[in-house]
Formats: structure tokens, C-alpha cells, sequence
């Protein structure tokens, strides 16, 4: 549950920090010379902070993913008719919701 809070408020900080670098490059078009120049500096740095950011999302999503994948993997493989029987079920119930959506 923390790790879906901490991905969530992740998310969040990279939106913020997008929409800051967006005002700061709204401000440096109407700003010249120097000022123009450190604005934009400062909109790069953000919008790299960002893109570290969601890779960070990424790659901690990539491995939520992986370990999913290895514990049902696991579950196939210990409980084979089990999972037989539930993806024939749930094979069905999508059946029987397909031909009542006719």
C-alpha cells in the first residue's frame, strides 16, 4: 500500500514540476536578454528533474510488473489444474457476457 502512496505522490511531483518548467518557459518568452537565458536554464533543469522522476515511476513499475509475473509464474506452475480450471471459469463468465451483450 506505501509503495502505491509513494508512486501516487511521485506521479504528483512530476506533474508540478512540469507545470513549473511550463510557466518558467511562458516567462522567458516575453523576457529578453539575460533574464530570458536564466529562465530558460532553470525550465531545462526542471524538465530534467522530471524526466528523472518518471523513470524512476517507470522503473519501479517495470519491477512491481516482474515480480507479479514470477509469483503467478510460481502459482501456474505449483497449482497447474487449479489454473486450468479458473481460466476455463473465467473463459466462460466472458462467454456467457459476450453472448448476453448480443
Amino acid at each position: 500500500m506505501s509503495e502505491s502512496v509513494t508512486s501516487e505522490r511521485l506521479a504528483a511531483d512530476v506533474k508540478v514540476v512540469i507545470g513549473d518548467a511550463e510557466e518558467l518557459l511562458r516567462q522567458s518568452a516575453a523576457a529578453t536578454g539575460d533574464q530570458a537565458a536564466q529562465l530558460r536554464e532553470r525550465a531545462m533543469v526542471l524538465l530534467r528533474q522530471a524526466r528523472e522522476k518518471a523513470q524512476d515511476v517507470q522503473e519501479k513499475a517495470l519491477a512491481k510488473g516482474r515480480a507479479a509475473v514470477r509469483v503467478t509464474d510460481d502459482y501456474v506452475h505449483e497449482n497447474p489444474w487449479r489454473s486450468i480450471g479458473v481460466a476455463f471459469g473465467v473463459g466462460v463468465l466472458i462467454g456467457l457476457l459476450v453472448n448476453r451483450a448480443r
